[in-house]
């Protein structure tokens, strides 16, 4: 059986992000699971019931460790010999690239799941600009995870259209619109964990789920969820996921108003997020820069309908005025606005519910994805190497 790698630069990224994809691939080729040694990546293994092989790979600029990483990289791939490299995440990507196309791999895929580089400016962008440019360039193909993206990297001129292929409408993995299913959560879990979040009855809950970072956008959430409580709106502001201080801090305004703001719960990263989806009236999600993001497929499959920034991956999945409203990025007053549409009519929230996971069942099945890509593989196996 012909081996296929995919690589990522941490371990969570093949866990959470791929949940499912490695084990379905896994039934037609030998799949190998490539990522920094942490302790997820055992959890891969078990997940996914595939081999995995551990390689320190940093998120930050540190060329020392990244060479070492190409070295150990190089040596493994001249070992096992792959069929196919896959990459995903930056790091992982140019690594990744670099040493299959020194190691003479002759397929060499990296997907686009997002470029940070778009919100830095300077030296810094040019460096990575160099960096990005690279990775498409050992790459023998390149998977953009949105139509928004590909256009992207066209304009940018990182790669021609000849390399490039959306696979399906977008997204690296699909969803689980079975797992991601309102009819999951039974209505007395939701009162409860109302209760436990001090969500009154007559109020309007809010939901955001992701890295509290400045890049999604939470800053201007914060500020304007304020000014939205402050003009005698009733509703709670919940927050899902962990921060991120190191790389992208938010603002101490912001943290200050997280701590003390009575209507601003705070629970920080969850395994399960379909309860907090499951009891929320409008997602929030304004982030700067995405790639497809997962977590809006996720409130759509929910029944969620969504206040999402007018970028690529965001606006493919929502269309104004149907299942969402769309804004622009870095807008604190626009965000003000729509959660002031979102809770003056309600009859228009509810028919944006009705459509929300409709739109994700017929579009973003995560089988139809895993299909797709799989065809892709077996198109470059010889038919005798297929099982």
């Amino acid at each position: 059986m012909k081996k296929i790698i995919r690589i990522t630069t941490v371990p969570v990224s093949l866990k959470v992000l791929l949940r499912g994809q490695l084990k379905f691939l896994n039934q037609h080729f030998e799949i190998i699971g490539v990522a920094s040694p942490l302790k997820e990546l055992k959890e891969v293994e078990e997940q996914e019931g595939i081999r995995t092989y551990g390689i320190e790979m940093t998120r930050t600029i540190t060329p020392i460790k990244d060479f070492m990483a190409l070295i150990k990289l190089y040596r493994f791939l001249r070992k096992e010999k792959p069929l196919i490299v896959h990459t995903h995440t930056p790091k992982a990507g140019i690594i990744g690239m670099l040493a299959s196309y020194l190691a003479g791999v002759k397929h060499r895929f990296h997907t686009v799941a997002g470029l940070p580089l778009l919100v830095v400016t300077g030296p810094k962008r040019k460096l990575l600009n160099l960096v990005e440019k690279a990775t498409y360039f050992f790459a023998t193909r390149v998977f953009p995870n949105s139509k928004g993206q590909y256009k992207l990297i066209l304009e940018e001129k990182f790669a021609k259209p000849d390399k490039l292929e959306v696979i399906g409408q977008g997204s690296s993995n699909g969803i689980d619109v079975d797992h991601f299913d309102p009819d999951l959560i039974p209505h007395e879990k939701k009162e409860q964990l109302r209760r436990e979040l001090g969500i009154l009855e007559n109020e309007l809950a809010f939901v955001y789920i992701g890295r509290l970072v400045k890049d999604k956008g939470v800053n201007e959430m914060i500020a304007a969820f304020a000014n939205f409580s402050a003009t005698g709106n009733s509703a709670k502001l919940i927050l899902v996921g962990s921060r991120e201080d190191d790389l992208d801090p938010l603002l101490p305004t912001t943290e200050e108003l997280i701590a003390s703001h009575l209507q601003i719960v705070s629970v920080g990263w969850q395994n399960d997020i379909r309860p907090f989806l499951a009891i929320a009236d409008v997602f929030v999600f304004p982030t700067y820069r995405e790639g497809f993001p997962n977590v809006v497929l996720q409130s759509g499959a929910m029944g969620v309908p969504a206040i999402v920034t007018d970028i690529n991956g965001c606006n493919e999945i929502i269309t104004d005025s149907i299942n969402g409203l769309i804004i622009p990025p870095k807008d604190s007053k626009a965000i003000f606005e729509a959660m002031r549409f979102m809770a003056d009519h309600p009859a228009e929230r509810r028919r944006m519910r009705a459509v929300a996971r409709e739109n994700i069942v017929q579009n973003y099945k995560h089988t139809y994805i895993w299909s797709e890509l799989l065809k892709l593989y077996q198109q470059i196996a010889q038919p005798d190497d297929i099982p």
